[in-house]
């Protein structure tokens, strides 16, 4: 068995608005039915941790301060972990020491001390860098999936970032018919095209509703994909989206900055609203449109062992976390972040 010598962990955390740092905490004494994980790479999800970074409403900070406290922070970002188990508690049956895991909805750390009901075994021949996407990347399945789209049906991606561009891929192993996408950045753009987007457009353009619809055989898009989470591009859906199609809001939109004519758009057209956020999943059995978070996770890995989700095009850049602040910074004060940016804990202690 592995010898624990310390149960300490490094942890990345918001100490204030826009500042990251990396600290040391006490582990708590091991409970039975918990599992040790020793971190190899943690995801950094921009859209999340940016919106906590900078206090920005509806967030942990503004929730927090809601309640009382006297600032809002420290915060812990992160969701989206892979790594190894080192210990196992006596009442685990399902881990032993050594197996690659996921580790879902726990922060940056070098350590995590979880219930075994936190990780997700990863399988063999998947590569940990890939891996360590895995909770992020069930947010676009979800958002997809919800759209229930058919075969040969247009489907539109409103924003690409790393949901937006692992969207494009789950709309077209769908069977949508053609893919589009659009966003500011002719980068992700680009990225798009290269992940299987048929058409890509800038929503800046002289007549842009006019080419989404074109583009889509005349009819606009029977599904979108909203994920910029902005009022002003959910208003732009709304006006192309097909007669009875369908929007799923993946993207969170934390300030409502837009109104919205219901009649004119929704009511009168017959269009959908449905939201895509991770907490509107069924717990234990899933259902047509709608899946468990583990069965997400095991098609995920399936269609990454078989090449036809793509992750590695989408890995930017591995960071150090005693960088932590200087990344967050670059990233929250960019034009144009570099999305995939992935902690690397396999050199910390």
């Amino acid at each position: 068995m592995a010898q624990i010598t310390t149960m300490k962990t490094q942890a990345i955390v918001f100490t204030a608005k826009e500042r990251a740092e990396l600290l040391t905490r006490e582990l708590p004494e091991m409970l039975p039915e918990q599992v040790l994980v020793k971190s190899d790479y943690s995801l950094i999800s921009a859209g999340t941790e940016l919106a906590n970074y900078h206090a920005l409403p509806n967030t942990a900070p503004t929730h927090y301060l809601a309640d009382g406290a006297p600032d809002g922070y420290p915060v812990e970002p992160g969701y989206s972990t892979s790594g190894h188990v080192i210990k196992v508690g006596s009442a685990v049956k399902e881990f032993q020491e050594g197996d690659k895991v996921l580790v879902f909805w726990n922060s940056h750390k070098s350590r995590h001390l979880v219930n075994a009901s936190s990780l997700y075994r990863i399988p063999e021949g998947i590569d940990m860098q890939e891996a360590c996407f895995g909770n992020l990347i069930s947010f676009p399945m979800l958002g997809v999936r919800k759209l229930e789209l058919q075969l040969g049906e247009c489907a539109m991606v409103a924003g690409l970032g790393l949901l937006g561009l692992f969207a494009v891929q789950f709309a077209r192993l769908s069977g949508a018919c053609p893919v589009l996408a659009c966003d500011f950045s002719p980068e992700r753009r680009e990225m798009a095209r290269r992940l299987g987007a048929d058409c890509v457009l800038d929503p800046r353009e002289e007549n842009f509703r006019q080419k989404v619809i074109d583009a889509s055989g005349g009819t606009g898009p029977h599904g979108v994909v909203e994920v910029t989470g902005s009022g002003a591009a959910l208003q732009q859906a709304l006006e192309y989206v097909a007669w009875e199609g369908r929007i799923s809001l993946l993207g969170c939109t934390r300030v409502a900055d837009q109104p919205v004519d219901f009649y004119r758009y929704v009511h009168k057209t017959g269009v959908r609203i449905v939201g895509a956020h991770a907490l509107t999943r069924p717990q234990q059995e899933s259902r047509p449109g709608e899946w468990t978070l583990r069965d997400d996770f095991r098609t995920m890995f399936r269609l990454m062992k078989t090449g036809r989700l793509q992750v590695r095009p989408l890995i930017s850049r591995l960071v150090s976390p005693a960088d932590c602040d200087a990344v967050y910074h670059d990233i929250g004060f960019s034009q144009n972040p570099i999305f995939g940016n992935v902690f690397d804990w396999t050199k910390m202690d």
